[in-house]
C-alpha cells in the first residue's frame, strides 16, 4: 500500500474516485486557498484508491484547521477498512499537523437519521472508529439545517425592533453576556480555558470578523425602549448564506424573543434573492433546534464532530 499526498490538481478525480458530498466543492476549494495538495492524502494500492483524508483551513491560513474528510473504499473486508484508514491518518497527520500542535478537530456530515439503515450507519461508524483507534472521541452530534424561498420569510410580529450593531464593542459585549448558560458545546468547551469576554473575542476575531458579507447584514433585537434583546448573524460563508451566529440575553430567555431574531435573520437573507439559507445547531441543543423548526428550518443532514484530548 501507498500512502502519499495527491501531487496537485491533476489528481483530484483520482482523489474523488471515493463519493462523498464535499466532493464539487474541493476543485474550488484549492482555487481560494481553503486547502492545499499536501494536505490531501491517499492510500492506494496499484490503481486502487483504498481511502483518502483530507484537512481544511481558511484561505491565508497557514495549518489546517479541520479534518473534514476521512474516506474508506466500503468495499474493502470488515478489519481491513478501518485498518487501512487508521494507517493512512496516521501517516497523514504525522506530516501535515505541526509538531507539538493539536489535532484539528474532525468534522463528518452525515443523513439526517443515518443510525436507522445498515447502508448509512457502516460508513458513519467505519470513520469513527478509525478515528477512536488513533485517540479521538465523540465530541458533539450537530443537525444541518435549511430554509428555502419557497417557504414564506417568518412576519415580523412588532415586538422587536432591530439594528446593525453601533460598533465592535457593543457586539462584543453582548456576544459576553449570552456565553451565561449556552447550551452550545463548543461554547461550553472554550470556557473551561478562556473567560467569556475571551471566548468572545476568539470567536469574533477567528470567525465572525472573517465574512465578507456586509456587516450591515447584522441585527442587534430590541425592546421598544431599546434594550437590548439578542443579536444575530445573517452571513456567507464562501459556500452558502448562513445564520452564523443567533443568541438571546440570558435575562430575556423564555419569552419567545429566539422566534422574533431568528425571524429578522432569515428576512435579511431572503431579501437578497438567496437559494437557500444554511443552519446549524448542536442536537442537544432542543429550544434552539425547536426555534428553527417553527421558522421553517427543515433538518436535512446531521454533522460529527470528534476531537482529540
Amino acid at each position: 500500500m501507498t500512502i502519499r499526498p495527491i501531487t496537485g490538481r491533476e489528481e483530484l478525480d483520482l482523489f474523488n474516485e471515493l463519493p462523498y458530498l464535499l466532493n464539487d466543492e474541493l476543485a474550488d476549494d484549492l482555487v481560494q486557498g481553503r486547502r492545499r495538495p499536501e494536505w490531501m492524502w491517499i492510500a492506494l494500492q496499484g490503481d486502487r484508491l483504498l481511502a483518502r483524508t483530507a484537512w481544511w483551513s481558511r484561505p491565508g491560513v497557514g495549518s489546517p484547521l479541520i479534518l473534514d474528510l476521512l474516506d474508506i473504499d466500503d468495499g474493502l473486508p470488515e478489519p481491513d477498512r478501518v485498518d487501512v484508514g487508521v494507517r493512512l491518518l496516521e501517516t497523514a497527520t504525522a506530516a501535515t499537523v505541526p509538531e507539538g500542535s493539536p489535532r484539528p478537530e474532525y468534522s463528518r456530515m452525515v443523513p439526517p437519521r443515518w443510525r436507522d439503515s445498515t447502508a448509512t450507519r457502516r460508513p458513519v461508524q467505519d470513520r469513527m472508529a478509525v478515528l477512536e483507534r488513533t485517540g479521538a472521541r465523540l465530541f458533539v452530534e450537530r443537525l444541518r439545517l435549511e430554509w428555502q424561498p419557497r417557504n414564506p420569510a417568518p412576519a415580523d410580529r412588532g415586538r422587536l425592533r432591530f439594528r446593525p450593531p453601533l460598533d465592535t464593542d457593543e457586539l462584543l459585549a453582548l456576544m459576553t453576556r449570552v456565553l451565561e448558560g449556552t447550551l452550545d458545546a463548543h461554547s461550553r468547551d472554550e470556557l473551561t480555558r478562556a473567560s467569556p469576554r475571551e471566548a468572545a473575542v476568539k470567536q469574533y476575531e477567528e470567525e465572525l470578523a472573517r465574512y465578507r458579507t456586509p456587516r450591515d447584514w447584522w441585527r442587534i433585537a430590541t425592546l421598544p425602549d431599546g434594550e437590548p434583546v439578542g443579536f444575530v448573524i445573517p452571513a456567507h460563508n464562501g459556500y452558502n448564506p448562513i445564520i452564523a451566529y443567533i443568541a438571546v440575553l440570558p435575562e430575556q430567555r423564555g419569552n419567545g424573543y429566539v422566534d422574533d431574531v431568528l425571524a429578522e435573520g432569515t428576512r435579511v437573507l431572503a431579501g437578497q434573492d438567496v437559494p437557500r439559507i444554511r443552519a446549524s445547531t448542536d442536537r442537544a441543543n432542543v429550544p434552539m433546534a425547536r426555534a428553527f423548526a417553527r421558522a421553517g428550518y427543515a433538518t436535512f443532514g446531521g454533522e460529527i464532530n470528534m476531537t482529540w484530548s
